[in-house]
């Protein structure tokens, strides 16, 4: 009986999306300034790196305050990507089993902690290094040779925490099976080479590089591919490595539902992000300017939309509307509008938020086919990053639908699976076959908290498994459809 109703609803949505997408913006005289700072990737000219730069003179009382008020915001933004990792960390608890709560929270606290230092010694020189042929920076290693600039200092925790992003979104889709010392050596190597050099690619220019894709035009304001593409891209290799859990899928190899534990923590876990997105987004102007308006209300507005649009979806397909489907339509809406939401208008960041909210249900059912993914991991970062760059290009308000820039748009989606896909699977190939990546099926079926940390999340509540090994529930069977437990 809701098919129909929610039909109407979903189309008469998307129809006065693309009405409101038509209208033209009104021109106010801060327009210029909004662009000017929208464009800007560098700190001010009295904040050069450049050796070459003049030298900089005492400031003008505004210009201070605008240079105080960059580096402010730039801080505040860092600080609130930072905050994003208690978000990954309570959403992939949550969706997992109570068992593994601890190895999931260790992942994650490691994520940064060893990430940070990383990114420090080899990271940061590799991605915004004076580049080599637009490949690869070759200095700025232990951010030598940069000086004493400020900027330098509130630059580099920005883009310390943007990496540890990238590592962080491998921690679900890999959880319940893999041993804690494979992961930890994954995540100092995607934190230290893999997102590097593709951040050099494509976002060189920022400080003192210079990458070939954005030489030729690539847009992704924020990082959907990036950060997030590259992140879901190295999780599925990882996920295929390492393996399905046991009794994820039946003996016709069938997907079954291994529900989390708590969907309120993967909840709260959204919220964070959904807060701390605001400081990704808006925050990669890098100034406090105009700009961050138009921005902060197209993140917002995506991933309304795309909780909508998963809702919708799984509502019309189920007959009732899918709780972890709709927490992950969110994501997914935030992750799209990454990539374009300094230069979209509203009504085409609610279109291509509410199109994320649908693709992640369809790429979440189809890879559950042949990969294991316990949070949905590649469907929300990969696949939904790889749209929401794509939209970037089709939706561009400087010129819709222009074929000359789709095209670059498309090189940069698949140059990101080529370079992190590939050396991805290679990495944690050769971890399996050296130190080991997988667990064994009595440690699994215990739990990683016992097995990898010698202590559980729930001690009072938890006596041996709270999971019998073919991933149901002792007392309550799994009754979901099969996607719902991710």
């Amino acid at each position: 009986m809701y098919k129909p109703l929610l039909l109407a609803l979903v189309l008469l949505f998307v129809g006065t999306t693309t009405v409101l997408a038509q209208d033209e913006p009104v021109e106010t005289p801060a327009d210029t300034a909004t662009t000017e700072a929208v464009e800007a990737t560098a700190p001010p000219a009295a904040l050069s790196t450049d050796p070459a730069a003049p030298e900089a003179t005492v400031e003008a009382p505004d210009d201070a305050a605008q240079t105080h008020l960059n580096f402010v915001w730039t801080i505040l933004a860092a600080v609130l990507v930072f905050f994003m990792q208690a978000g990954f960390a309570l959403l992939e608890t949550g969706f997992t089993r109570a068992k593994n709560a601890v190895n999931i929270i260790m992942k994650n606290v490691m994520d940064v902690s060893v990430g940070a230092l990383v990114f420090f010694v080899l990271g940061f020189g590799l991605m915004f290094g004076t580049t080599l042929g637009g490949w690869i920076g070759t200095d700025g290693f232990f951010l030598a040779g940069l000086g004493d600039d400020p900027w330098t200092y509130a630059f580099f925790l920005f883009q310390a925490v943007f990496a540890a992003t990238a590592a962080t979104i491998v921690s679900g889709a890999v959880a319940e099976r893999t041993q804690f010392t494979g992961y930890l050596i994954f995540s100092i190597v995607i934190t230290g080479l893999i997102y590097p050099v593709f951040g050099a690619w494509a976002w060189g220019s920022l400080f003192n590089g210079s990458g070939w894709l954005e030489g030729l035009g690539f847009i992704d304001f924020a990082g959907s591919t990036v950060v997030h593409s590259v992140g879901g891209w190295a999780a599925l290799a990882g996920a295929l490595v390492v393996g399905a859990r046991v009794g994820k899928y039946d003996e016709h190899g069938k997907p079954r539902a291994i529900p989390g534990h708590s969907l309120p923590l993967a909840a709260l876990g959204v919220f964070i992000l959904w807060f701390g997105w605001f400081g990704f987004n808006a925050g990669s102007t890098t100034e406090g300017s105009t700009a961050i308006a138009l921005i902060a209300m197209n993140t917002f507005l995506a991933a309304g939309a795309g909780a909508t649009g998963a809702m919708a979806l799984t509502w019309m397909k189920n007959s009732k509307p899918d709780a972890t489907m709709t927490l992950n339509g969110v994501l997914a809406g935030l992750v799209a509008i990454t990539a374009g939401c300094a230069n979209l208008t509203p009504g085409f960041a609610i279109l291509t938020g509410v199109l994320a909210g649908v693709i992640v249900v369809y790429a979440t059912l189809g890879l559950e086919k042949f990969v294991d993914d316990p949070v949905g991991a590649v469907a929300v970062h990969g696949v939904c990053g790889a749209w929401g760059t794509l939209a970037a290009g089709l939706f561009d308000s400087a010129g819709m639908f222009n074929p000359s820039t789709v095209g670059v748009q498309l090189i940069g989606i698949a140059a990101a699976f080529l370079w992190t896909f590939p050396i991805s699977y290679l990495i944690f190939t050769v971890l399996k076959k050296t130190i080991g990546l997988r667990v064994t099926e009595h440690p699994e079926d215990i739990g990683l908290d016992l097995h990898e940390h010698d202590v559980q999340a729930y001690p009072e509540f938890m006596s041996g498994s709270d999971n019998n090994s073919n991933g149901k529930s002792t007392s309550t069977p799994a009754t979901k459809p099969a996607y719902a437990g991710y």
